[in-house]
């Protein structure tokens, strides 16, 4: 057994308490009124129902189901001396055999000298760009190659027009003119419409409060809530959203989709409810698919490295001290 030092575990239960006092007013919340509070300010609450093997059918008769995921994995140790390796992966459900993969790498040590700087802020700008850019071209080409029914991008769509913006917008065309439907699928939701909203209705919540920990528990399985243009602030940046639980688990996915396709955002929802395992973390399992296939594990990495860069300079340059005491 470890020894927990004293004063980590008064941090912890510092951190536990300072926690229950945060969303005390949100706990509190009667699950009823907060229901009706999100029918009311935010949006529907409307049950999914899944897609029958016909209709599944049908869209592999028209293309099949594109999943995109990327992965980047570092080694090496402080700055300078790493390198950082990117892939990205675009899979069809048609063409399981023929996936799109694109990859890259970056490392202080391969850029000019003069734009060799040590900065937290621009290492993880560069990363950000490198690896939406590679999933944005990876979907350009499989939408091209596969010609699918719909995309299923991993993250919202705004990161894409964030970090990789000309190519997305690349895409959004492409995807509009072929009648490619483009949806981003949320794991981890960041925003915060719920509370910002009974912040500005109510008064009572003075800090601001997301909108995963609020829906935690508070949707049915297969339930969906259609969010208002009004109410989502990305809804003026070009997209529409929705919040569903997908599986058994109590957590809360989002979904975005372009909104020139919005009369396709409810089709997309029962999509992504009907392919995610009622006993999972709520990812559609083609994504999940999608992420093992293009993860770049610490073995492959290193045996990239080990086979196709001579012995002296990996030595050298990208293995740390605490990779030697290992």
């Amino acid at each position: 057994m470890y020894n927990i030092n004293d004063k980590l575990k008064e941090k912890v239960e510092d951190l536990n308490q300072a926690l229950r006092v945060k969303y005390r007013d949100i706990f509190e919340l009667d699950k009823g009124q907060l229901r009706d509070f999100i029918n009311k300010h935010i949006g529907q609450i409307k049950k999914m129902d899944k897609l029958d093997r016909a209709q599944l059918s049908l869209y592999q008769s028209k293309g099949g189901i594109v999943g995109v995921d990327g992965s980047v994995n570092k080694v090496g140790g402080a700055y300078p001396h790493f390198i950082e390796i990117y892939q990205a992966m675009a899979k069809c459900t048609n063409r399981r055999e023929d996936p799109v993969v694109l990859a890259d790498i970056y490392s202080p040590l391969y850029i000019e000298e003069e734009e060799m700087e040590e900065d937290d802020d621009l290492f993880q700008n560069k990363r950000d760009v490198k690896l939406a850019t590679l999933e944005v071209e990876a979907a350009i080409e499989s939408v091209k190659r596969h010609k699918p029914y719909a995309i299923l991008m991993d993250g919202g769509l705004i990161r894409y027009n964030i970090d990789a913006h000309d190519s997305w917008l690349e895409l959004r065309g492409l995807c509009e003119e072929r009648g490619t439907i483009i949806v981003g699928v949320i794991k981890d939701i960041k925003t915060s419409i719920i509370g910002d909203m009974i912040r500005e209705l109510d008064g009572k919540i003075n800090s601001t409060i997301y909108d995963r920990e609020i829906l935690f528990g508070l949707l049915d399985y297969g339930e969906m809530v259609l969010v208002k243009d009004e109410a989502n602030k990305k809804g003026p940046q070009g997209y529409a959203s929705v919040f569903l639980r997908s599986s058994l688990a109590p957590t809360v996915i989002g979904m975005d989709i372009i909104d020139s396709q919005r009369d396709k955002l409810e089709e997309m929802a029962q999509l992504v409810f009907t392919l995610t395992p009622e006993n999972s973390r709520g990812v559609p399992l083609w994504l999940d698919i999608v992420d093992k296939e293009v993860l770049i594990s610490d073995e492959l990495i290193r045996s990239l490295l080990e086979q196709y860069m001579d012995r002296g300079l990996y030595e050298r340059f990208f293995i740390s001290e605490r990779d030697k005491r290992n």
